[in-house]
């Protein structure tokens, strides 16, 4: 795999990678052909992997190889990752503010960000596209990084981990969007194309990372710390909460249990094959 695509430049490297995320939260999606309901306690368990393939991934693909590429363009290590780190937290809080999006299991009137007459079922999928944009964003900052030659721990076989890690909790994350949506009243089909749609900001957001990256050398390392520190903003802000809505009992344990394994399958794609 990774000989197959050292034959594309950076860029391209990125979409296929962000194309391939999306194909999975396509196939996620498509579970609303067989299912119409989802529990509780399997929604809260996919919504906890998510988050700890997400917490993983910003560590060991983006921070840890963000302070290392720091070190060597001389810059200070510590003050390049919490400089990229807090502003990708503070790009995903405006985002948040701004962008109209609600929740599932909430009322119209529940909408966070501006003020929209947008239907319920757009602000659903919306919601979920703000966990996609740091996702895409990662993915090509990672194949970017790689590209820019032996410097730090970037590789291009670090960059495929990341985009399987996030392929894999994109999976059950297009189904927690299709299979709400059909419990809703939606047919099948609108069901499945809003599902899949709240990933297509992925390869957008991969192009765009990794083409600023390779044309602009030196902020490397602050473009993986921004994408580790929108991800992990995302994990507090909606996935952690969403998974722990139900109060005490089996479902909530179940999130956390989701999101140890999550943790823990990322951290083997990313230490073993990275």
């Amino acid at each position: 795999m990774a000989q197959w695509l050292e034959q594309f430049n950076p860029v391209m490297q990125a979409l296929i990678g962000t194309l391939f995320t999306w194909g999975v939260t396509a196939l996620g999606a498509s579970l609303v052909f067989f299912f119409k309901t989802i529990s509780k306690s399997v929604l809260n368990g996919m919504l906890g992997f998510a988050a700890g393939v997400m917490i993983a991934a910003s560590f060991w693909s983006l921070l840890a190889p963000g302070i290392e590429m720091a070190e060597e363009l001389g810059q200070t290590a510590w003050l390049t990752a919490t400089i990229g780190f807090l502003a990708g937290g503070g790009f995903l809080y405006l985002v948040d503010k701004l962008l109209p999006h609600l929740h599932m299991g909430l009322e119209r009137s529940q909408a966070e960000g501006i003020k929209t007459s947008w239907q319920r079922s757009i602000l659903l999928v919306l919601a979920i596209t703000l966990h996609n944009i740091p996702e895409g964003l990662a993915v090509g900052v990672a194949f970017g990084a790689a590209a820019s030659g032996n410097l730090g721990a970037a590789s291009i076989v670090g960059a495929i981990a990341l985009a399987i890690g996030i392929g894999l909790q994109n999976f059950p994350e297009g189904a927690a969007v299709s299979i709400p949506l059909r419990r809703e009243g939606f047919s099948r089909t609108k069901a499945f194309v809003y599902g899949q749609a709240s990933g297509i900001v992925e390869p957008i957001a991969g192009v765009i990372g990794a083409f600023a990256v390779i044309k602009m050398k030196p902020i490397l390392p602050y473009a993986l710390a921004f994408a580790a520190g929108a991800m992990i903003y995302v994990v507090i802000e909606e996935l952690i909460p969403e998974a722990q809505r139900e109060e005490g009992g089996s479902k909530t344990d179940i999130a956390t249990i989701g999101c140890m394994v999550g943790f823990a399958v990322m951290m083997v794609l990313d230490v073993a094959l990275g």
